[in-house]
């Protein structure tokens, strides 16, 4: 297993593999052979930065089989998904920030999140599995009273990407097994979440050769794989952090 990550340090943004406390530094393109540098830097020396700079951040609906029955809603035969603006990307230990044109629910919604690492379009599920660069956390943060707040229009887009919404890392984990993970969720100490990836309805390769017949995805894009059981809300001085063993904790205060 390899953990990627991206860091700043002042102007300058770089990127390399997370080993402990310190990065081994690579040069070139972390999804096209990228070279190791031999230089090393401490991780407490950096600012992490989101895990890649992903052109689209697409994120789906009723993905997991609890979560529908909870709901009351029907197992989809086909994945139900929106797109987050790239424009709400935040990194780990960053804060998210309630907008100042709302002052209604906020949620968290714990998620595992594929990276792709080639570009594909309308591939098969076993080509599929190999443009598959690793997985990171998501918070799929929400406004989740906009949602349905006109009864023309279910407002997912608008609800979903505020600036500082789309939270993700810290991490791009390599060689994991994702049917072998799950998903924890911890609210102010307390667990909310924590539940199964095998649960999910469309696993990751599928989801990825569906996905890959509407658009194409390119590397660096993330696919949020959905939510399941304890998704609430957050107050504002609230600290979320969303855990998946392999991958890391992807912690951020909510202000």
């Amino acid at each position: 297993m390899t953990q990627w990550i991206r860091y700043a340090v002042g102007d300058i943004t770089g990127f390399g593999t997370l080993e402990g406390t310190q990065i081994s530094v690579y040069s070139g393109d972390m999804f096209d052979s990228p070279l190791p540098t031999g230089k090393s830097i401490a991780l407490g020396t950096v600012v992490v930065l989101t895990p890649t700079a992903a052109g689209k951040m697409i994120a789906l609906w009723n993905n997991f089989r609890a979560l529908a029955a909870k709901l009351g809603n029907p197992v989809p035969t086909e994945p139900l998904y929106f797109i987050k603006g790239n424009s709400s990307y935040l990194a780990t230990g960053q804060t998210i920030r309630m907008p100042k044109s709302y002052g209604g629910k906020i949620v968290y919604e714990g998620e595992l999140g594929i990276v792709i690492g080639r570009t594909c379009r309308a591939v098969s599920e076993a080509e599929a599995q190999r443009n598959i660069f690793g997985y990171t956390c998501i918070n799929d943060v929400t406004a989740v009273d906009i949602l349905n707040r006109d009864s023309t229009f279910a407002q997912w887009t608008r609800a979903k990407s505020f600036d500082t919404f789309g939270v993700f890392g810290p991490v791009v984990a390599t060689g994991l097994d994702p049917m072998q993970l799950s998903i924890r969720t911890i609210l102010n100490d307390q667990e909310r979440q924590n539940y199964p990836v095998s649960d999910m309805v469309f696993p990751p390769a599928r989801l990825v050769s569906l996905i890959s017949q509407d658009m194409t995805l390119d590397p660096g894009d993330v696919i949020a794989c959905g939510t399941s059981i304890g998704v609430g809300s957050m107050k504002p001085g609230s600290t979320v952090a969303v855990v998946i063993d392999g991958i890391g904790s992807l912690i951020n205060r909510f202000e």
